[in-house]
């Protein structure tokens, strides 16, 4: 059964059709777009009833030779880092489609896009080969070259092409170091189950050259500093839904990558470790300052993801169990929290025409609902207890205790200013004399409902009941910890 391929068709397949459809028929192609997006999550997630959380290696392979004298082949798998991945980007992709009822200018060809972006995501997840890998994470450039600069704000082609051209420059420095492995391992192959085998040979030296082309190439992706230059203007001008999208999954390819290649060259990240563990610290607090800074909501997450993936980092920096299930528990969370606040300022600027702070006050009287799920995701993302994203620190900051003692309460720095521009926020959107133009407001309807409940849901129930998750991946991240262990202790 080749269920991780026929995934992988399902948006390819819708895009298709709505490509072959009048672009006159905006009803019918919606409804296309959200039924791919439905059958892709359906999909996604039963596979849930196939996959075994206590085997630690690649499940549902398969594989298919392309070119052997290249060492190339098509290749897919999935393991408890990389599936909870692929739930992801399936459940924020459909509620992408939910929140598209804006986009009516060129509506064929933005949802051909979305489900094209879709597949190239996925794909990124679940390939076991370098050079599949390679051309995915390629190929999700071109939906997004097109969907910023043809859907997104006024700056929307400088927007475009910046994105473009530093993910494809930090890619430059990934490709080098795929290049330098072939040659260097033994099995001139780009299946990555041979690739890494012949990595771990190689001198702590070569490693760690090899890793810090890795590191820029997927430092951009996530983003950390200070390679994150892209990542506000591309957040600001890319429309609402597809800003759901680039935080909530493209950054997440970012530091899937790098826990890959951690795998692959584990001696030089125990090397780099604290470079990592120091880029973790300034990228969280020096994310969570700008974004305090901002007044545009928008920008204000764009930063903040700078800020929260600097969780992430300092997770597998940490390079044990309990980091490394926390930098894969902030992806899942800030997947979820980013996701739900671009949903909830895009439609809000959709009825306001302004994402300035100082324009509102008191919504709460006006439409309550955008107040409560608004205040959810705020809250959440200062990971206050009942919410993902403090399962997702707590193990983070045990795993920082573990690696380096005392030092990790730097990180209580950061949170303190996520606290403050978090409550700042809620004070200014939610108190205060109601403005008259603000009198009139709708509040969310059924659909947009649907949609802010279905991630507040996940952001509580991730909070309250961590442990099938954490099931998910124990397996998995214990296997991959213990390669880190060894390295250490000898």
């Amino acid at each position: 059964m080749h269920l991780l391929t026929s995934l992988l068709l399902v948006p390819v397949l819708g895009a298709l059709c709505i490509a072959l459809l009048p672009g006159q028929q905006v009803r019918l192609i919606r409804g296309v777009a959200f039924a791919a997006g439905a059958i892709a999550l359906l999909f996604s997630w039963g596979l849930l009833t196939q996959f075994e959380p206590g085997t630690a290696g690649m499940q549902l392979v398969e594989e298919t030779p392309w070119n052997p004298r290249l060492g190339t082949s098509y290749s897919l798998g999935i393991d408890g880092i990389s599936f909870p991945m692929v739930l992801l980007a399936t459940l924020l992709t459909f509620i992408a489609i939910l929140a598209s009822s804006s986009i009516r200018d060129r509506t064929k060809w933005y949802f051909v896009l979305v489900l094209l972006l879709e597949a190239a995501m996925l794909g990124v997840f679940m390939a076991r080969d370098w050079t599949l890998f390679y051309l995915l994470w390629e190929l999700t450039l071109i939906p997004l070259f097109f969907l910023i600069g043809g859907w997104g704000g006024k700056r929307r082609h400088q927007a475009a092409l910046n994105f473009v051209l530093y993910t494809m420059g930090g890619s430059v420095f990934m490709l080098i170091s795929l290049l330098v492995l072939f040659d260097t391992t033994p099995g001139h192959s780009f299946a990555m189950d041979t690739m890494t085998s012949g990595a771990r040979a190689l001198p702590v030296y070569t490693q760690i050259m090899i890793f810090l082309g890795f590191l820029i190439g997927f430092g951009v992706k996530m983003p950390i500093f200070p390679i994150h230059g892209w990542l506000p203007l591309a957040h600001v001008e890319a429309p609402s839904p597809i800003s759901i999208l680039l935080s909530g999954i493209l950054l997440k390819m970012g530091s899937y990558g790098l826990i890959r290649a951690a795998s692959m060259l584990p001696e030089a990240i125990v090397a780099l470790q604290p470079l990592l563990a120091g880029l973790a610290f300034f990228s969280l607090i020096y994310g969570g300052l700008l974004a305090w800074r901002q007044t545009d909501l928008k920008a204000m997450i764009a930063y903040s993801s700078v800020s929260h993936m600097g969780i992430v980092l300092l997770g597998i920096a940490a390079l044990n169990i309990a980091g490394l299930t926390g930098a894969v528990m902030q992806m899942i969370a800030h997947g979820l929290v980013a996701g739900s606040l671009f949903l909830l300022i895009g439609l809000l600027y959709e009825r306001t025409h302004t994402r300035d702070i100082n324009e509102y006050s008191s919504l709460v009287q006006v439409t309550p609902r955008f107040a409560f799920f608004t205040s959810l995701a705020l809250l959440a993302g200062m990971a206050i207890p009942g919410t993902a994203g403090f399962i997702a620190e707590l193990h983070a900051i045990i795993g920082g205790f573990e690696a380096w003692g005392w030092v990790i309460l730097l990180i209580s720095v950061g949170m303190m200013v996520t606290a403050a521009y978090s409550v700042r926020t809620i004070g200014r959107l939610f108190t205060g004399p109601v403005h008259s133009r603000m009198r009139d407001l709708k509040d969310l309807q059924p659909m947009e409902l649907t949609a802010a409940g279905v991630l507040a849901t996940g952001i509580i129930l991730l909070g309250i009941a961590p442990q099938p998750a954490l099931q998910l991946m124990a397996t998995s991240i214990a296997q991959l910890s213990a390669v880190f262990t060894g390295i250490q202790g000898s």
